[in-house]
């Protein structure tokens, strides 16, 4: 009996050892703001973005990936849980210039969660229990305070950090002394993993990249400001592109830390964005942040490393930021808190070379308002693509396979069609207990407008919600008031 138990337990030991060695680090680059071709691999033509190009070539490429939500905080919560916006209740970014019933709103925006609640189970706390040691680096954007339960390390993370733990100002992503916040965040990781040794990892890195104020290393603007000159292209800002070169020097020094140590084929590495561009960034495309357009929501995605299998084309079928939730839980060999229900479905199967997944519907509900996005929602079946928007209770009808740029509402010519998409998203609304607006807003003023609506959207610099600008913009704000 004692011969018998002892050899059990090794064995139990041996596949634990064996389980342990095969288990793939885990880095989530979560990139703010970038839009569908705002990195080479997808399109782009003047930001130069070499290393996320050649990575993203040695892996695979998703041609039609899509944030869960058309702005930050909710599609992190997505991400981050595996579930649509209904699920855990984080429909935007909570602020007092979006609150329900403001002024310019025209109806009763739902209420949205600042914080993701406590009880969903994020990926973090699946990947700590499974042995894993965590890292979140940057934006969070889910709760705050620094170790708070709704902040990283009461979500599972061992370790966060943010802006502020390196001395910069809020919205503010370069010091005087010309120390780089996307630097300090690389470094923080590669320290970090240095750290990890035997163990396996787990690092969320979400950016501030490439969101706005454009502050990049001057002699990154340098670059792009005598590369606009020469080309006569006054209708790119040189900082953004600066910023998106910044980005992918970051995303470099990372992989090249990982191949010095002998790492990059114990570790996947998963790129994305949190959701669309700025306005002047998404052509064609319609929409833009903030709009469940699809310029508010599709975006870069890639994956290369452990497990990932070199494709020379580009993987077509619609994937979308909370898919990450299972895929890792899969890639990984852990196991689902059977409390915890992803909507998302695993990418493992795209990642090993097989090019389809029925996936049916896909949703996306936003019953707020921030910017120009105002309270909507999306059912999405392959080619079809319905808009439901709650001011005017109308729908809006596309062929994304003969009009990706949604040009032609086919909602007056379609109705069987249409009908029969807003019965299923209905019904969805219905089964996840989505918030809706509940009505009029009595404190509607048309003669109201948005401060997320003002300004030019040429550079895109400006005009997006919660930006406050450059150093030279806040000058010349100050310098009207004393006028």
């Amino acid at each position: 009996m004692k011969r018998n138990a002892f050899l059990s337990f090794f064995v139990l030991l041996s596949l634990s050892i064996t389980l342990r060695a095969v288990s793939p680090n885990i880095i989530l680059i979560f990139i703010d703001d970038m839009g569908w071709r705002d990195v080479g691999f997808s399109g782009e033509e003047i930001a130069e973005t070499p290393f996320l190009d050649h990575y993203a070539k040695q892996g695979i490429v998703f041609a039609n990936a899509y944030a869960s939500a058309p702005n930050c905080a909710p599609s992190r919560a997505c991400l981050l849980s595996g579930q649509y916006t209904p699920r855990h209740g984080v429909y935007t970014v909570v602020d007092e210039r979006h609150a329900p019933g403001s002024a310019h709103h025209k109806i009763l925006a739902a209420k949205s969660n600042e914080s993701m609640p406590t009880e969903v189970v994020t990926l973090a706390e699946v990947m700590k229990k499974g042995g894993y040691t965590t890292a979140c680096l940057g934006m969070w954007n889910l709760g705050r305070g620094k170790n708070s339960p709704v902040t990283p390390t009461g979500q599972g993370f061992d370790l966060f950090r943010r802006p502020q733990d390196y001395g910069y100002e809020k919205h503010r992503y370069q010091k005087d002394d010309g120390s780089y916040l996307a630097d300090d965040f690389t470094d923080e990781a590669i320290s970090f993993i240095d750290k990890a040794k035997d163990q396996p990892f787990f690092v969320y890195l979400p950016y501030h990249s490439i969101h706005a104020p454009f502050e990049p290393p001057a002699e990154l603007l340098s670059k792009y400001e005598s590369k606009l000159k020469k080309t006569g292209n006054s209708d790119e800002d040189p900082g953004y592109l600066a910023t998106v070169e910044a980005l992918d020097r970051n995303v470099g020094r990372l992989m090249r830390h990982l191949e010095e140590k002998g790492l990059e084929q114990k570790t996947t590495i998963f790129f994305t964005s949190d959701n669309g561009g700025i306005p002047s960034r998404i052509s064609p495309l319609n929409g833009s942040k903030g709009s469940l357009y699809e310029g508010g929501i599709k975006v870069p995605a890639a994956a290369w490393g452990y497990g990932v299998k070199k494709s020379s084309d580009s993987c077509s079928e619609i994937i979308l930021g909370m898919d990450f939730y299972p895929t890792i839980i899969e890639l990984t060999g852990l196991s689902h808190d059977p409390s915890h229900k992803p909507d998302g479905i695993s990418l493992v199967p795209h990642l090993r070379g097989n090019p389809s997944i029925n996936r049916g519907n896909v949703f996306w509900h936003f019953p707020c308002y921030i910017g120009k996005g105002e309270p909507s929602s999306v059912i999405r079946n392959g080619r079809y693509k319905l808009i439901y928007f709650f001011e005017d209770k109308r729908s809006e009808l596309y062929d994304l396979e003969k009009d990706p740029n949604e040009k032609n509402d086919l909602a007056s010519s379609k109705v069987v069609e249409k009908q029969r998409m807003e019965n299923e998203l209905f019904a969805w609304l219905k089964k996840t207990g989505a918030a809706v607006p509940s009505g009029p807003n009595p404190s509607y003023d048309p003669t109201v407008v948005s401060k997320g609506k003002k300004g030019k959207e040429g550079k895109g610099r400006k005009s997006e919600p919660g930006n406050k600008g450059s150093k030279e913009d806040e000058v010349k704000r100050k310098k009207k008031k004393q006028k």
